[in-house]
């Protein structure tokens, strides 16, 4: 197939996706498949066809390490003509004239839906979940009203708007309520600190949640095709499960298949297939909890383009399952081939 590995983007998460997308354009590449690998924000002068970028832009390997810092977006603005269009040049065109665009995008657009939006209007097929989906779950507010309809179990919550002031008691987290990779996310243990933490999460999100803080173990569950995977747990060496401790390399501690009481580890999967169809989520997504030590299983929020760098969660998991990374990123291809 002649595949499009979309990246980057203009998104704090443009790193992560960054590294992602040259892993799985290697594996595509490695499975037989002809892959150009594109910056979805700056997209490319030098081709406006899949057949032209190809001899163009291709590479034997891609490869692109997560920087510690999270990305200075004004900075990247201004590397650009006309830094408010958010599709680069000959995006759509190229990806047109593909079989099939690979979403390896983090971040707001990408995950929100308004991508997957436009490519339905242009007929550019595509890997992961439609637009309604995508902007179900990335809307932590909307998720965790619809999975407590539902009668899921997720962290009681308050919600800020920009003028708001925080009511919440302490222990809590606080986040913003459309951004991923725990950026702009806050533990909260004083309540001296919760308005400097509303303050931050406020620069990366309109709305603010506020969460109760769940004592307890950090686990993810990946669902693929329906079929949910082996639970994975994760362990911080230091701090909790921020930015840096998710992608720089001998932070974090991860076991899976999870060291689990087998009907906690059962009971999880199936929560995760229930938030998987409550937020109409598609083919594949990671879903993330939170577990008492008395069993209690909390439903934190869902994945819908989980990361495929050397330290993420979902390729562990299938990995558990027997699925290696290039028959992952295989499957995954064909998945979004036969449903088109």
């Amino acid at each position: 197939m002649n595949i499009v590995v979309l990246a980057g983007g203009y998104s704090h998460e443009r790193e992560v996706s960054l590294s992602s997308g040259s892993l799985i354009a290697n594996a595509l590449m490695e499975n037989g498949h002809q892959v150009v690998l594109l910056d979805l924000y700056f997209g490319t002068d030098v081709a406006s066809h899949f057949d032209e970028a190809y001899s163009k832009l291709r590479k034997d390997k891609y490869d692109y390490k997560v920087k510690r810092a999270i990305p200075d977006l004004e900075a990247l603005k201004a590397q650009k003509e006309k830094p408010n269009e958010m599709i680069g040049n000959n995006i759509i065109p190229i990806c047109q004239s593909a079989d099939l665009v690979f979403l390896s995008l983090h971040g707001e657009l990408g995950e929100n839906g308004q991508l997957q939006a436009v490519f339905d209007l242009y007929d550019i097929t595509y890997t992961g979940t439609g637009y309604v989906g995508s902007a179900i779950a990335m809307n932590k507010i909307l998720s965790k009203e619809i999975m407590a309809s539902r009668g899921i179990i997720t962290p009681d919550w308050e919600v800020l708007d920009q003028q708001d002031q925080p009511t919440s008691s302490v222990p809590c987290v606080v986040k913003p309520n459309a951004s991923g990779s725990s950026i702009g996310v806050y533990i909260v243990e004083e309540k001296a600190d919760l308005a400097h933490a509303v303050s931050e999460a406020k620069k990366y999100s309109e709305s603010v949640l506020i969460e109760e803080k769940i004592e307890g173990r950090e686990f993810s569950v990946g669902v693929l095709n329906g079929e949910a995977l082996p639970a994975i747990e994760i362990i911080p060496k230091s701090g909790f499960y921020d930015y840096e401790n998710k992608y720089q390399e001998g932070a974090t501690i991860e076991i899976c298949p999870a060291e689990l009481d087998p009907e906690i580890a059962e009971r999880m999967q199936g929560i995760a297939l229930d938030v998987f169809k409550a937020l109409r989520l598609e083919y594949y997504s990671r879903i993330d909890f939170m577990v008492t030590a008395e069993g209690g299983i909390y439903c934190i929020e869902a994945n819908t383009l989980p990361g495929m760098t050397p330290t993420s969660l979902f390729p562990q998991e299938a990995a558990a399952h027997g699925i290696s990374y290039n028959e992952l990123c295989n499957t995954l291809a064909q998945i979004a081939i036969d449903k088109k």
